[in-house]
């Protein structure tokens, strides 16, 4: 099946011929299909916590987080050009010279294009854009408005203006301040700082992608004294790459073996689920997880702080009665009535339905890592969200699951899927050390058999793509799960450019 060139290809990706070739079986027989029991909801998977609790749990963590590591981790490694997508087409599709703006907008119906020009003034790039402009278009003030809009885009997204589309989220400009910008990535930095923080310090752990370290190293040196001179918080980063050998290998739509034009194989990066090595490399008592988008202005960060922090309380709370289950099984003899408090724990706390009667069975299911994930209320927004799934041993757990691992042709998984309350925002409060202070191996925690398969395109030819157990759904399969309802304002993410122009991305707005 493979030749000499395509064994070298293996080793220089690090990656054996068997590991290529399971690869291969996924797309001949396909992925399984998760087994959607019912969406989890309130009182039925889902804690909803009174303002009392809230404030209770909040307190319980800044009590108990300072002799704790604490590591924010911070998926970052995606470019900002889906962010344009919109404006890509228009600089592709549209000629000032041949037709008025507003009749390619209108015969088009081109509303986030619309939406788009009508607020530039509320962007927080457009002081440095106009600036740009006007080195580059000397005569652009002269010009009508179609050609003035066409060098704008031009001008925001290509190399030899701001080179936007090209940059890496978490770079690009998203709030304006009286006297400066913020990028997503100085939010994440300032906010970690407000409720991370132990002995004076703050680490967030980002990953990267290699084309992008210098820039981030230079973005940092920038402002990292000014964070520290306004928080009294010292900041450390420390970050890492997907690793090529999560890489998978393309496959033509007749699931035969894809190759580039000198006949080498072609292999894809796999989606978030590759970041399991990453996350595996991370060694802290908790962990958070935010994606780099997922950020506000200053004025409206003290509701998503707090629940941060009633994320992580709940988390160590439940945490502090696991290490004493589990020291009191070591130490054996454990009396009935303590073993039947430790079920109850088991099936009221960690959701487990499948209660084991031994004193093992029960420091099994404990000894495992932990999360407490936040969940908000359903409000269309594309993701994967909270259910109740049956394995194939026909166990019932809690897990998150994406809308790729559903069977969309089975109309009684779907209607379940319809009836679910609440989704993913990617709020996630982790424990990856055990009772010891040593840290889980997170592979013996993941299901490999989770992925699934995409369709794309290389050089405009279709092939499909393997996707690996996401990062936090088949990749965090056999974590002992949490999920606790937090308000819908803690979810701010930046999917397109007009989403900056929603309130909490608007400072004083």
């Amino acid at each position: 099946m493979f030749n000499r060139q395509d064994l070298q290809q293996f080793e220089a990706q690090g990656l054996d011929e068997e590991k290529v070739k399971n690869q291969l079986r996924f797309f001949k027989k396909g992925t399984p299909f998760v087994a959607i029991v019912t969406a989890a909801g309130i009182n039925n998977g889902i804690e909803s916590p009174s303002e009392k609790e809230l404030n209770q749990l909040a307190s319980y963590y800044s009590k108990h987080k300072q002799d704790k590591d604490i590591v924010n981790f911070v998926p970052a490694s995606g470019a900002a050009t889906r962010m344009f997508n919109f404006l890509h087409t228009f600089l592709e599709g549209y000629d000032p010279e041949e037709e008025l703006l507003s009749s390619y907008i209108k015969i088009n119906k081109l509303t986030e294009l619309d939406i788009f020009f009508r607020n530039l003034k509320h962007f927080p790039f457009i002081k440095v854009l106009r600036t740009k402009i006007r080195e580059l278009y000397p005569d652009y003030k002269k010009s009508n408005k179609g050609v003035r809009m066409f060098w704008l885009v031009k001008t925001l997204l290509t190399e030899d203006g701001l080179g936007y589309s090209k940059l890496p989220k978490g770079l690009i400009p998203f709030h304006k301040y009286l006297k400066y910008s913020r990028t997503a990535f100085e939010e994440q930095l300032y906010e970690a700082t407000q409720y991370a923080a132990a002995y004076d310090n703050v680490h967030l752990h980002f990953t990267f992608s290699p084309q992008h370290i210098d820039l981030f190293k230079e973005a940092f040196k920038a402002i990292e004294n000014k964070i520290t001179k306004k928080t009294k918080i010292g900041v450390k980063i420390s970050f890492s790459f997907q690793e090529c050998s999560t890489d998978t290998i393309a496959v033509n739509r007749d699931d035969s073996i894809y190759r580039d034009e000198k006949g080498a194989l072609v292999f894809r990066p796999s989606g978030h689920g590759a970041l399991l090595n990453n996350l595996n490399n991370v060694d802290a008592d908790i962990v958070f997880i935010k994606n780099i988008d997922n950020v506000v202005a200053e004025e409206y960060l003290k509701s998503s702080v707090k629940y941060k922090r009633m994320l992580a309380g709940k988390l160590l709370k439940v945490q502090s009665r696991i290490f004493s289950y589990l020291e009191e099984i070591m130490q054996r003899n454990v009396p009935n009535e303590r073993l039947s408090e430790m079920k109850s724990f088991l099936w009221n706390e960690l959701n487990i339905k499948e209660i084991p009667n031994t004193e093992a069975g029960i420091a099994d299911i404990l000894n495992r890592p932990i999360r407490v994930c936040g969940v908000v209320e359903n409000t269309g927004s594309p993701g994967g969200g909270p259910f109740w799934v049956k394995d194939v041993d026909g166990c019932i757990s809690l897990q998150i699951v994406e809308m790729s691992q559903i069977d969309k042709e089975d109309f009684r998984q779907l209607n379940i899927v319809n009836e679910a309350t609440h989704f993913n925002p990617v709020d996630i409060v982790c424990g990856i050390r055990n009772c010891k202070g040593e840290k889980f191996n997170l592979h013996h925690y993941s299901n490999p058999d989770a992925c699934f398969i995409s369709n794309k395109t290389i050089e405009g030819k279709p092939i499909k793509a393997l996707e690996l157990p996401g990062l936090w759904n088949g990749g965090m399969a056999k974590w002992n799960t949490i999920f606790m309802e937090v308000p819908i304002e803690t979810f701010n993410p930046v999917k397109t450019v007009n989403d900056l122009l929603r309130p909490r991305h608007q400072p004083n707005a």
